[in-house]
């Protein structure tokens, strides 16, 4: 007869090897494969359709609608034009941007300051360039609302480089968690500026999905090579550890 198998107590179980949790499969957006416009005044890219580009396998990811990059030539800009049942948030990587709104709003934004915009039951404004030599180089993203017909409403908020330095920093949440904007969907958007060979992470809920946006430099995400315009996606639990590859910054949005 074969030896019968030993017993494993308690102890040995807990001493046993345990198997490492998978890391998160990541989705690839790059950048060469975004959609693309070119007005002269304006060169933009999108992560998702819009306007004239269309893409089918493209549409958004959760409430994600809209990751655009755009760079304003100086002078350039949008005229007052309306929007509706949107949540808009603008991120400006250099230079600045000067909004007006319907709602009286009015200012320049520059880098470090996130702005967000209800759209709600209806708002228009306008987006300049105020620099009439310097250019303008930005992301402006767009979140489907947790409810629809809402009161349009406005806010932003300033965070230091030092506050982003090497670490995740919530910048923008459906609660206003840690002086972060509040915005009106179940979403929570992280942003960070990374020096090389330096490291943050970010760990993925049961239930939850990720997306990171690459918004300059380059960072490694569990091993996979991300550049400027890149973007990852994953629907699995666990945890992304992001490294810099040179000086990074990057956008990371937790979704519902």
């Amino acid at each position: 007869l074969a030896a019968a198998a030993p017993f494993l107590g308690i102890e040995d179980a807990l001493a046993a090897p345990q198997a490492a949790p998978k890391a998160p499969r990541l989705v690839i957006r790059r950048s060469k494969d975004r959609g693309t416009a070119d007005h002269g005044w304006l060169k933009a890219k999108f992560s998702f359709s819009f306007s004239r580009y269309r893409d089918p396998r493209h549409m958004g990811f959760r409430q994600l609608r809209v990751i655009n990059e755009d760079v304003i030539a100086g002078g350039g800009g949008f005229p007052m034009h309306p929007h509706k049942d949107m949540e808009i948030v603008t991120y400006v990587l250099s230079g600045a941007l000067e909004h007006k709104d319907s709602l009286k709003n009015g200012g320049i934004i520059r880098p470090g300051l996130v702005q967000h915009m209800s759209a709600g039951t209806g708002i228009y404004h306008s987006e300049f360039n105020p620099s009439k030599v310097d250019s303008t180089h930005l992301l402006q993203i767009w979140m489907l609302p947790s409810k629809r017909r809402i009161k349009p409403g406005y806010g932003q908020k300033h965070f230091p480089v030092a506050e982003r330095q090497n670490r995740m920093r919530l910048v923008a949440s459906p609660t206003g968690a840690s002086n972060s904007v509040k915005i009106a969907t179940n979403v929570n958007m992280y942003a960070s500026v990374l020096k090389p060979k330096q490291k943050v992470t970010h760990v993925v809920p049961h239930r939850r999905h990720a997306w990171l946006q690459v918004a300059r430099g380059s960072i490694d995400v569990n091993g996979t090579k991300l550049f400027q315009g890149d973007g990852a996606r994953t629907s699995d639990a666990g945890k992304l550890v992001i490294t810099g590859r040179e000086n990074a910054e990057f956008l990371l949005f937790d979704l519902a």
